[in-house]
């Protein structure tokens, strides 16, 4: 079964001011090939660029796949997916719980007929865990991810999910340094 990795990250700088910077950066990994995307945006938010970079990695896909999986630090994408919020909004009429609109439609629109094509599974990772820090308790962390994600990922592949993961946040940081 061939298996296609989505590794995403957004960041905003000045989230919910008036001018901000923001960045999204996916990494995209079949096999041994990986690709990797990046862009920024002003006047935007970090939920956007978290969307934004999910979106912009499935539209990149050139072929089909067996199985995609997509890992992001962004408890607003995954959740929404693992706890299948989507469909509650559109019963709702795009309302949330609390009957309020739910923010960023377009992009959850956007997003939902691609999840409709490819059938990504998702996942939810650490952002920023510093793999090589003395004091970071990485079988703390895997423990979590695995609870959190309720999957049978080996310790190795935990390694190298956050270690991609970190590098989708520095690709949105590139991007982002590259418009200041």
């Amino acid at each position: 079964m061939t298996i296609l990795r989505i590794y995403t990250d957004g960041a905003c700088s000045g989230n919910q001011n008036k001018n901000n910077i923001g960045g999204w950066g996916a990494i995209l990994e079949f096999g041994n090939h990986k690709k990797e995307l990046y862009d920024s945006a002003i006047d935007t938010t970090n939920n956007i660029m978290e969307m934004t970079a999910v979106i912009q990695g499935l539209k990149a896909l050139n072929r089909k796949v067996d199985k995609i999986q997509i890992f992001s630090d962004s408890a607003y994408v995954v959740n929404c997916m693992q706890q299948k919020w989507h469909i509650s909004w559109q019963k709702n009429g795009w309302k949330t719980a609390s009957k309020q609109p739910v923010a960023n439609i377009d992009l959850w629109k956007e997003l939902l007929q691609l999840i409709d094509l490819y059938q990504p599974e998702f996942y939810k990772v650490k952002g920023h865990v510093n793999l090589n820090h003395p004091s970071v308790d990485l079988n703390k962390h895997y423990e979590k991810f695995l609870s959190l994600n309720k999957c049978h990922f080996t310790f190795d592949d935990f390694h190298h999910i956050t270690e991609m993961n970190n590098r989708a946040d520095e690709l949105a940081n590139i991007a982002m340094d590259a418009i200041r």
